[in-house]
């Protein structure tokens, strides 16, 4: 089915890719995982969907029909798994051309593209009332860490919990924390100018590593009696995700794991660390089983549940987008959105 991209923002995810170091990247391709738009045209045998229809792409489908999409355990549904993964429709083929030459579609959504082709199982409809240039977000970032928190890491009312990385995703886990009534966030980044916002999120303190003359896992430890009771990697550092583990209480502390590391980065911690009650875990989009979930987090933002406005610091025409990945390296924003 062919979507017309209103908005779509831009995420690290695809300025890995953009950076020639994702081993599992494939070029030329029409990068973009972060988009809403309208359904312009839809294929053969596609029924739930029409042309009008406002939808969000989705780069993790749910087909419901595979056993991932059967086992309530987990949302990574695996039915177009092979082909997204090669740039590819799952009929095997690209829809996109450049002066003759075939481009590759990006995680399953390509939402850098005014028109883009998306699988039927790829898309979420949403409420046509719900802002495009705001909701495009509830595409990756914000449903990654509002989920880490709710279904990864299912937060307890009254829990102490760590955030490592005050980003955009991090800013989302810190709101899914205070969502689930935790009661002290202490929220973990080397850059200050951070801590402001982290606090309007929902963070009760913020700390910088470089402050400290001991390992960050150490001062946690002594903050908090003993360590957090939940504590979530936001960055992609296999340092810090053992930081972000050896922060946790003996006996039930877990510590999730949100932030993509580069490929062939392996993790390490003492055994012991597991042996003496912390749990390791991982999470993608957050756990939401994604055709039936996303509608829901957009009618939780447009009933005020969740914060999604507050997360756009930049807005910029297509052209600009540039713009968007500079601002984002020089750490100047959280989300930057463009517009067709």
């Amino acid at each position: 089915m062919a979507n017309q991209i209103i908005a779509t923002a831009v995420c690290h995810t695809d300025a890995y890719t953009l950076s020639g170091a994702d081993p599992e990247g494939n070029y030329p391709v029409i990068l973009g995982h972060e988009g809403a738009g309208i359904v312009e045209s839809v294929g053969e045998g596609v029924t739930k969907l029409k042309a009008g229809d406002t939808v969000i792409p989705l780069y993790i489908p749910q087909c419901g029909e595979c056993k991932f999409c059967l086992n309530p355990k987990t949302n990574l549904c695996q039915k177009i798994r092979v082909t997204q993964g090669k740039g590819l429709m799952p009929d095997g083929t690209s829809r996109f051309t450049c002066k003759g030459k075939t481009i590759l579609h990006y995680m399953g959504t390509s939402t850098f593209s005014e028109y883009t082709v998306v699988a039927d199982i790829s898309v979420a409809k949403i409420d046509p009332l719900a802002p495009l240039d705001k909701v495009c977000l509830l595409g990756c970032g914000i449903s990654t860490g509002y989920g880490a928190a709710l279904n990864a890491a299912k937060v307890e009312p009254g829990s102490t919990c760590a955030v490592f990385g005050l980003g955009g995703v991090g800013l989302a886990v810190i709101m899914g924390c205070k969502v689930a009534g935790a009661t002290r966030i202490i929220g973990v980044d080397i850059n200050k100018d951070k801590f402001a916002r982290a606090k309007e999120f929902g963070a009760s303190e913020c700390i910088n590593p470089q402050d400290f003359s001991k390992p960050i896992q150490e001062v946690l430890i002594e903050m908090t009696d003993g360590g957090v009771d939940y504590s979530f990697e936001c960055i992609g550092n296999v340092k810090i995700m053992r930081a972000a583990l050896e922060a946790c209480h003996k006996g039930w502390g877990t510590s999730v794991v949100v932030g993509v590391a580069a490929s062939g980065e392996e993790i390490a911690t003492r055994p012991f660390q597991l042996v003496t009650g912390r749990t390791w875990k991982g999470t993608a989009f957050g756990g939401w089983k994604s055709v039936e979930s996303v509608p829901k987090l957009v009618s939780e933002y447009m009933s005020k549940k969740i914060k999604v406005d507050e997360f756009v610091t930049h807005s910029l025409p297509f052209d600009q987008i540039n713009e968007a990945f500079d601002l984002m390296h020089a750490g100047k924003s959280i989300r930057t959105v463009v517009k067709f």
